[in-house]
């Protein structure tokens, strides 16, 4: 295994947003490695800790994973020993049939920065297939005045493998009347073809056996065998001629099945049954053996499976007309199938937050989508957009990935959660979309004070209560929810001289009800002035404080004293004396009496 690094500088990043506070983007960086095919599971394909630049105890801590979608997993990651491996078998002729350069792409993912990382495996071809021919056995029929020089085409054989691993060279096993000349056509392939060599006579043998190998240059070589078996006829002088050399189509991906696409037609100039053609196809392989059907008499070519443009866009065929004494001719048939909007985009979301603090920044992160749609052209192409007037918007970032992020300041007590719709559209004709739904929840931060009911409270109490009489009860709300809406009631001490407020008056601190801890006199004091503080539960706690009036109400619990005249405190009887020529009207003496009550 080679591993190699590639760095590549993107022109720009883009901003994914911020999440709780901490702003993370998405890179655009390449990690190559290149590994033979057929690997056993489990095999290593690259230290991809070391390429990421961290410690392999660091991938599961950091929440470093494959993010890839499409086929089945062909990689994973190994969090002990830090290294990339393989899940399964590669097979490189299924996952790059055709293809000189065969890379397999992946994104990492690092979850704590939401960072992702391409990387491609490069797969190289190894020597595992041997060539092969469709048909193990091949019959010609030869005119036996057919003059010397003749050639006749010969079966093409198979080798999935590329380079020096795939088909390099035919042989002919020995005989007196043939030789082998191979052709090389247009399209790089190798065309055997069988040449008369020697005048053939029928009635001293009218059949030849023979073997045509096939040979790839791998090491060792692998080779494949079909037999052949020439007939020889009477005379038959024309071969058929195709009108065409070459049938090109386009078809759209959804015809329906049986449908005929097109014609081939070839002529004999020879007359009765050596006028008489057969066609059938000559080159053509396993899955387009599987949709299409030549009618061996029509020469018409229809569908006998649904044509899918996501799986193979174009398929190249090559038809042979042959007549009864075997002379044959052959044509190429391409058909390229167009494509329909027939898939709605798909979306995965790839990080989601569930909830997410009311005070949180504008450009705050709440998913990742990754946006595929496996049509071509605008049938392939989407847009993203979030339905309803909510207070976020969709950012393109690295790729097919968007970042769902916050609009605006989100507040708690006005919205406590969210359902987000995002829509994804295609631009074909009708448009395609489908529709992802992300729930989301306002986490509460402690942005409210308690509030009291009123502006200020007075309360009345009449004189020679209880002690622990309750005398009213308070309340404030807090809109902020959980902890941060515990309210809890206490006094606020005064700074005036005298005994403290908590002396006279006590709160429950959870429930705001105010008790009297003494009998109070209205002939001591008439009214209490304090305050009440409600305090949340939060970090850092909020608090609020309201005025409260108490006022005394006075009780008739004092008798009338009388302060003049007073008895007398010298023995003598205290007797008032009015002369004897007092007239009516004459004041004797004054009595004065108070009462404390009011």
């Amino acid at each position: 295994m080679i591993p190699e690094r590639l760095h590549q500088d993107c022109k720009g990043l883009v901003l994914l947003g911020v999440l709780l506070g901490i702003l993370w983007e998405t890179g655009c960086t390449q990690i190559h490695y290149s590994v033979p095919e057929e690997l056993e599971k489990g095999s290593r394909v690259g230290n991809i800790a070391k390429d990421l630049g961290l410690e392999p105890q660091e991938l599961e801590e950091r929440g470093v994973r494959i993010v890839s979608r499409g086929r089945t997993q062909l990689f994973a990651l190994n969090l002990r020993s830090g290294s990339l491996i393989s899940a399964g078998r590669i097979d490189r002729e299924e996952l790059c049939m055709g293809v000189l350069e065969c890379q397999l792409n992946l994104e990492i993912l690092l979850e704590d920065k939401v960072k992702i990382y391409g990387v491609v495996v490069e797969v190289r071809d190894i020597n595992d297939n041997a060539p092969y021919f469709r048909e193990d056995e091949l019959e010609i029929k030869v005119s036996e005045n057919a003059a010397t020089g003749l050639r006749f085409p010969l079966p093409h054989a198979w080798d999935p493998d590329i380079g020096k691993n795939s088909l390099q060279s035919y042989e002919l096993s020995s005989n007196t009347h043939f030789s082998l000349d191979v052709q090389s056509g247009a399209d790089g392939n190798k065309y055997p073809e069988l040449v008369l060599e020697r005048a053939l006579d029928r009635e001293q043998k009218a059949v030849h056996h023979l073997v045509l190998t096939a040979s790839d240059g791998g090491d060792p070589v692998r080779t494949g065998t079909t037999r052949i078996r020439v007939m020889v006829v009477d005379v038959n002088d024309n071969a058929p001629v195709f009108a065409q050399s070459e049938y090109r189509v386009s078809v759209p991906e959804n015809v329906a099945v049986g449908t005929k696409l097109l014609l081939v037609s070839a002529t004999d100039p020879d007359e009765g049954a050596n006028a008489e053609v057969m066609y059938s196809f000559r080159y053509v392989d396993n899955k387009a053996a599987q949709i299409f059907k030549l009618d061996a008499n029509l020469g018409t070519i229809s569908t006998i499976g649904e044509l899918n443009h996501e799986e193979s866009e174009f398929y190249e065929m090559e038809v042979q007309a042959v007549d009864n004494a075997g002379y044959s001719a052959r044509a190429k048939v391409l058909i390229t199938v167009l494509d329909v909007n027939d898939n709605a985009p798909e979306v995965v979301v790839t990080s989601l937050s569930s909830s997410i603090l009311e005070n949180s920044p504008r450009g705050t992160l709440i998913a990742l989508l990754n946006v595929n749609d496996q049509d071509s052209g605008e049938n392939g192409q989407v847009i993203c957009f979030i339905r309803g007037n909510l207070p976020f918007t969709l950012e393109k970032s690295y790729g097919n990935y968007y970042s769902l992020v916050t609009d605006t300041l989100l507040d708690r007590e006005q919205v406590p959660s969210y359902n987000i719709t995002v829509t994804t559209s295609d631009r074909g004709s009708p448009p395609l979309s489908t529709e992802t739904h992300i729930s989301l929840k306002v986490a509460d931060t402690n942005d409210n004070p308690p509030a009291f009911s009123d502006a200020f409270y007075s309360a009345y109490i009449v004189e020679n209560n209880p002690r622990g009489a309750s005398l009213m009860s308070v309340t404030a709300c807090d809109p902020d929810y959980g902890v941060n809406a515990q309210v809890t009631y206490s006094l606020a001490e005064d700074s005036l001289p005298g005994p403290p407020i908590s002396s006279y008056i006590s709160i429950n601190s959870n429930t705001g009800v105010l008790y009297a801890l003494r009998s109070f006199d209205y002939e001591q004091f008439q009214d209490l002035h304090l305050q009440v503080i409600a305090q949340d539960s939060g970090d850092p706690p909020l608090s609020s404080n309201v005025s409260l009036n108490l006022f005394v109400v006075d009780q008739n619990d004092n008798a009338p004293e009388i302060l003049y005249p007073a008895l007398p405190t010298d023995g003598s009887t205290g007797v008032e004396l009015a002369p004897r020529s007092a007239e009516p009207g004459y004041l004797v003496t004054k009595v004065v009496a108070v009462d404390r009550d009011s």
